[in-house]
């Protein structure tokens, strides 16, 4: 289901509860959600969808990825960026890191690792900022 897009700085600044093999509904929603906004929006966060969860999809080289308690565990190489975000108006200057690995759980919510580098890893880092609560 296409959710609407919370632009309530109050509830995206608030720090994201766990996500459990309960919320799996939650992610079918944010893909939709993602699809539907796709010509100005790259990732989301559940929190976008008004849902204080764990739970990030995103882009990746063609195909959608859902994270499910995503987290960085290494970064390096940081850089300058300037981004946009479909809750807030504008764009922010923020910085990233070129590299960064991450730990997640999939759909079946078995733990995953992986590294990730340059746009792929903007957005990821963009998504799991909103989990931690941190608007750009």
């Amino acid at each position: 289901m296409i959710r609407d897009i919370c632009r309530n700085e109050a509830f995206l600044s608030q720090k994201a509860e766990p996500a459990t093999p309960k919320d799996l509904e939650i992610a079918r929603d944010l893909l939709d959600t993602l699809r539907h906004h796709r010509d100005g929006c790259v990732g989301m966060a559940a929190n976008m969808i008004g849902v204080n969860k764990r739970i990030i999809v995103f882009e990746n080289d063609g195909s959608e990825m859902v994270m499910f308690n995503p987290e960085i565990i290494k970064k390096s190489n940081p850089y300058p960026a300037e981004e946009g975000c479909l809750s807030l108006s504008g764009t922010r200057k923020v910085r990233r890191w070129h590299s960064i690995k991450v730990r997640w759980q999939n759909e079946r919510f078995e733990e995953r690792f992986k590294t990730f580098t340059g746009w792929t890893a903007e957005i990821i880092q963009h998504e799991i900022d909103h989990c931690e609560g941190i608007l750009i």
